[in-house]
Parts: C-alpha cells; structure tokens; sequence
C-alpha cells in the first residue's frame, strides 16, 4: 500500500509561484509512474504533469513551460513547481501514483490553489 500525502496549496496572485509536494509512504520501492492531476469546479479531472519512472515527463499543454515536476527518488516526494498562475489554474491538486507491476492507483487528498486575478 501506498500514502500519498499533498501540501503546498493556498492563495496566490496571478503571476505568483506556488510549489507543491506530494510525501509519499508505504510500499514506495514499487511504485512506477507519478504524477499531478488537477479538478477545477465543474471541469473533468485532468492531467497536469506524469512521469513513468526513468522516462520523460509529460505536461499538459495548457501548462508547458510554466510547471515543473520533478521527483526525489531519496526522501520519496514529488514537486510541482508552478510559476506564471493564471486564474485557470485555480483547482484542487491531486498527487498520483501508480504501482510499477500491478497497476495499483493511489491518490492523494488533493490540496487547493486559487489564483486570483
């Protein structure tokens, strides 16, 4: 079993920078893919950034060049580090993960950010 736990969130002018990390605990030795997804008041959960474990990372478009992820293999946590907010980025952040054989989705609690404009 996996524990993803989120934080980082809060309030930020459009603009501003927020970076959010994703703890993770458990079973991590297994786990493949991570990633961020993001829901915004009635819109679909959509995919922000993932990364397969030693492959690329894939962003969404409506984010490239403004998001990075990254991930410490060490200490178990992932980042999102978000710079340029708009107002469209306003949603709850979900942390994502993905055992490595058995397809085993975990999600984190998810963490808000609001974007004012």
């Amino acid at each position: 079993q996996v524990q993803l736990v989120e934080s980082g969130g809060g309030l930020v002018q459009a603009g501003g920078s927020l970076r959010l990390s994703c703890a993770s605990s458990g079973s991590t030795l297994r786990i493949g893919t991570m990633g961020w997804y993001r829901q915004a008041p009635g819109k679909q959960r959509e995919l922000v950034a993932v990364e397969g474990g030693g492959g690329r990372t894939n962003y969404a478009d409506s984010v490239k060049g403004r998001f990075t992820f990254s991930r410490d293999n060490v200490k178990n946590i992932v980042y999102l580090q978000m710079n340029s907010l708009e107002p469209e980025d306003t949603a709850v952040y979900y942390c994502y993960a993905k055992h490595r054989w058995t397809s085993s989705e975990y999600w984190g609690q998810g963490t808000q950010v609001t974007v004012s404009s």
